[in-house]
């Protein structure tokens, strides 16, 4: 494979940055993943998950509730070890617009009100994590720095 091109995709920089951000999301969107996948954490589990996805008009229910907790659980986890991190993040990107637009947009901004400044938040981490990458202390800063001395 091209070098440019894994560079491309696991390519970060050496800053604790993308630490700081990969550890709470990646606990966070994990933990919300579990929670529609599993029914861990106080969850539905993914029957319930996709009835109440339904009834909000995001159909086929039961495959988005699939689509939305694998991205977050397996996301989480792909941002919590910092691998494939731009590509995580750019999906877990993708999940909050969904979420932000789909669920919370027509309550205002705060939270007390089911608002979207939680996924907004999500959202902004995301993309900074999709631009930048895992940071210093990833698996993809270690792998991309192997492919790179082989080059």
């Amino acid at each position: 494979m091209n070098n440019t091109l894994i560079n491309r995709i696991i390519g970060t920089d050496d800053s604790l940055a993308g630490l700081a951000l990969r550890i709470p999301a990646g606990i966070i969107f994990a933990a919300h993943g579990a929670q529609k996948l599993f029914g861990s954490f106080g969850g539905h589990g993914l029957e319930a998950t996709g009835q109440w996805m339904s009834s909000i008009g995001l159909e086929p229910g039961f495959l988005m509730a699939l689509a939305a907790g694998t991205a977050e659980f397996f996301g989480g986890l792909a941002l919590l070890l910092g691998v494939l991190t731009r590509p995580a993040a750019a999906v877990l990107a993708i999940t909050m617009v969904v979420a932000i637009l789909a669920v919370h947009i027509g309550n205002g901004l705060f939270m007390s009100n089911n608002g979207y400044e939680f996924g907004l938040s999500l959202l902004a981490i995301s993309v900074a994590l999709a631009i930048r990458g895992g940071g210093a202390v990833s698996v993809d800063r270690w792998v991309a720095q192997r492919v790179n001395a082989r080059a």
